[in-house]
């Protein structure tokens, strides 16, 4: 999922200071997961920033809405209305809804209320951890499930490295497992540690995320 986490209450009074009317505009989807951008965040923060803006003398209208999602068009159909009315829209979602809502509604400003941070898994209650940095060329299946780009503090792709700790931890911490230590664990586990012995190509970093805009299409999906 989307891991986001709010931005400072001062940060975004500067950049809706000059409206008159906002729309806070919430996701039910992976900032909702991460307690970030849901419906509850949306009702907290209305009455919060409310309060702080008055207190600065500042007057704005605040309305507020929650949808499924704001990085698919047609979610955003239903909020059309809605931003007909106001003159800004402070979005909750991930950097990716922020751009469609920007997008689909471009005689409006719309300010990002979150800032997104990375790909991640829950790993319990109120802590997530970053799982996959949408690199574009995985080594998952050489690896037995566990990535060596998000998960090595050094993103080594044939490891360990001479940092690791006897007790399996990573030099960077204590409270980081080496990676590498975990793939070979996950190795013996399967019975499979002569796989290991394989040395991993260079990554082809043409096909990630970083490095420029991309496109990606499924011809088969394609009307």
């Amino acid at each position: 999922m989307i891991f986001g986490e709010q931005k400072p209450i001062e940060a975004l009074i500067e950049k809706i200071a000059g409206h008159k009317k906002i729309l806070i505009a919430g996701c039910a989807t992976c900032v909702a997961e991460c307690a970030a951008g849901g419906e509850e965040e949306v009702e907290t923060l209305a009455p919060l920033l409310s309060m702080a803006l008055r207190k600065k003398g500042i007057e704005i209208s605040i309305e507020t809405c929650v949808i499924e999602k704001q990085c698919e068009y047609e979610f955003l159909e239903e909020i059309a209305e809605k931003i007909l009315h106001v003159d800004a829209v402070l979005s909750l979602a991930c950097g990716i809804g922020v751009q469609a809502l920007a997008e689909r509604f471009k005689n409006t400003p719309v300010y990002p209320a979150v800032n997104t941070a990375a790909l991640t898994i829950r790993e319990q209650e109120g802590v997530w951890a970053t799982r996959c940095v949408a690199c574009g060329d995985c080594v998952l299946g050489e690896t037995f499930g566990i990535c060596p780009v998000s998960r090595c503090s050094k993103s080594l792709l044939n490891g360990p490295c001479g940092g690791t700790r006897s007790s399996g931890k990573c030099e960077i911490s204590e409270e980081l497992d080496c990676a590498w230590g975990l793939i070979i664990d996950r190795a013996e586990s399967c019975g499979k540690t002569e796989t290991l012995i394989t040395v991993n190509k260079p990554k082809n970093w043409s096909t990630s995320s970083h490095g420029g805009p991309k496109r990606k299409e499924r011809k088969d999906l394609k009307p």
